[in-house]
């Protein structure tokens, strides 16, 4: 567990920043401002090409009705009073139609001292449309412009003005103002709307989440560490679900490893004196040895051989101090053998629960012969325990042992008839202090034969279990060639072990 003091300290739901510099919430409102802001600026131009555009046709269409006016005066000629009242109206300095390849100048103000620049509308090119707000703005306002469109009022291929740009750049400079106005109040709602939103919706599960998990971190114990799904069918809702399992499975493994750490200071202490008890029992196995009782004679091997595997594996308890195996000393060994010895230390026999070997007398496997022998025993034995718990079958049973060799590999099943695995056993079936299924047992059998099997470079797996039985298989790497057959005594049936 990491030092406290280098843990942020968790602030309480009252103590929330809603608006942290650096944090996400600031940067999703920097972000959202931005976005409308580009968006809006980027709308400013086509608006003001659109606006000059109009305001421009409105002086054209001003003007083709001036001129339709002179033309009705008595033979086309105006006064020049008339003519100033006519442009002025129009807003422009001087009016020409072209019709038939003849340029007309119609309406002209006495005096024209500036060159104006040209402006044609009849042209559809975007770019130049985009620019002339541009040019208009930047221009001072002191320039004529000289417009050229399609006619609609008079006859001829084209209408043609020449105004002042003072005014519409004025009028320009008007419609950005209230464009900008506009984008402003724009922006700041939908960042407001889009933030509040946003927030709502990621921000702050996000960090209803990052405080759990820092609630966690300082303290897995803490109650208000605890995150309940909120019910959301999105990612958010996904990942608190997530969380909460992740929560879950943490505290129950910091509770198997502070079992586990409180299992191995006892035994630590127990071994000790537990060597020196079964180095006691061993010097007494010895002094029977010596007598001449036939019966002693019959059973001492076996006590002798379950003495030297005590005091083995108390020995690697105390020599490596922790919960790993040795390595395994990996070697041919014959299965039937290692198959009898450990139905013997499990306890199992014809007036009980019996073992068939289902492999030839000389199969071989590679393993350690101890460690297989462990993995053996953990399984005989609990195959035998689980047919003993039910009272119907009176301790009756049969345990079916068959070896299969192909490709470098060595599978060995063991199927049983038991009432077979609750559910609620087979999901943790390999967990220490998790898988068991009988009162008072600590599950640690099959995580101990699954731990060996692992080392030897293959595996142990539950192959299926039902009312009709249960199968196991141990993969081991390795398919050694069976030892020849030895002319023996005739003995007991080889297809079974007798305890």
């Amino acid at each position: 567990m990491a030092d406290d003091a280098s843990l942020p300290e968790p602030r309480s739901p009252g103590e929330r920043r809603f608006l942290r510099l650096g944090g996400l919430s600031s940067r999703l409102l920097l972000l959202t401002v931005l976005i409308v802001v580009v968006a809006n600026v980027l709308i400013l131009p086509p608006n003001l090409a659109a606006y000059q555009e109009q305001w421009l046709l409105d002086r054209l269409r001003a003007a083709e009705l001036a001129s339709r006016v002179a033309d009705a005066a008595p033979n086309g000629q105006v006064t020049e009073h008339l003519s100033q009242q006519l442009l002025e109206q129009a807003e422009v300095v001087s009016v020409a139609i072209q019709a038939d390849g003849n340029r007309r100048l119609i309406l002209q103000a006495p005096k024209l001292a500036r060159t104006p620049y040209l402006i044609d509308l009849r042209e559809n090119n975007p770019l130049t449309s985009l620019a002339g707000p541009i040019q208009t703005l930047l221009g001072g306002g002191q320039r004529m412009v000289r417009v050229i469109a399609r006619p609609r009022y008079v006859p001829g291929e084209f209408v043609e003005i020449v105004a002042p740009d003072g005014p519409l750049r004025k009028e320009l400079l008007a419609q950005l103002g209230r464009l900008l106005g506009i984008a402003a109040f724009t922006s700041l709602m939908a960042g407001a709307v889009v933030f509040f939103s946003l927030n709502y919706l990621l921000v702050a599960p996000m960090q209803r989440i990052t405080r759990s998990m820092q609630r966690f971190r300082a303290n897995p114990e803490d109650p208000e560490a605890h995150i309940p799904p909120s019910g959301r069918h999105d990612e958010i809702g996904v990942a608190e679900a997530e969380l909460d399992r992740m929560q879950a499975d943490l505290r129950v493994a910091l509770a198997s490893r502070a079992r586990l750490a409180a299992l191995g200071e006892a035994v630590a202490k127990i071994n000790h004196d537990l060597r020196n008890m079964l180095t006691s029992a061993q010097i007494a196995s010895e002094r029977l040895a010596q007598s001449g009782d036939p019966k002693v004679a019959q059973a001492l091997p076996r006590l002798e051989r379950a003495l030297d595997r005590a005091i083995l594996l108390a020995s690697n308890v105390l020599a490596f101090g922790k919960s790993e195996e040795p390595a395994p000393d990996k070697r041919p060994t014959p299965l039937r053998p290692a198959l009898e010895a450990a139905s013997e230390d499990a306890r199992l026999s014809r007036r009980g629960v019996k073992l068939v070997i289902e492999s030839p007398t000389g199969a071989q496997v590679d393993a350690d012969p101890e460690q297989l022998h462990r993995i053996l025993v953990n399984l005989f034995r609990n195959a035998r325990e689980a047919i003993d718990g039910v009272e119907a079958r009176g301790g009756m049973g049969t345990i079916h042992v068959s070896l299969t060799q192909a490709d470098g590999q060595s599978l060995i099943r063991l199927t049983d008839d038991g009432p077979g695995l609750p559910e609620r056993a087979v999901a943790n079936l390999f967990q220490p202090f998790a898988g068991s299924t009988r009162r008072g047992g600590a599950g640690l059998g099959l995580a101990i034969a699954k731990e060996l099997s692992q080392g030897h470079g293959g595996d142990l797996t539950l192959v299926q279990t039902s009312d009709a039985g249960t199968t196991f298989e141990i993969r081991l790497p390795g398919a050694p060639d069976p030892l020849l057959p030895r002319r023996r005594k005739p003995a007991a049936s080889d297809d079974a072990a007798e305890g």
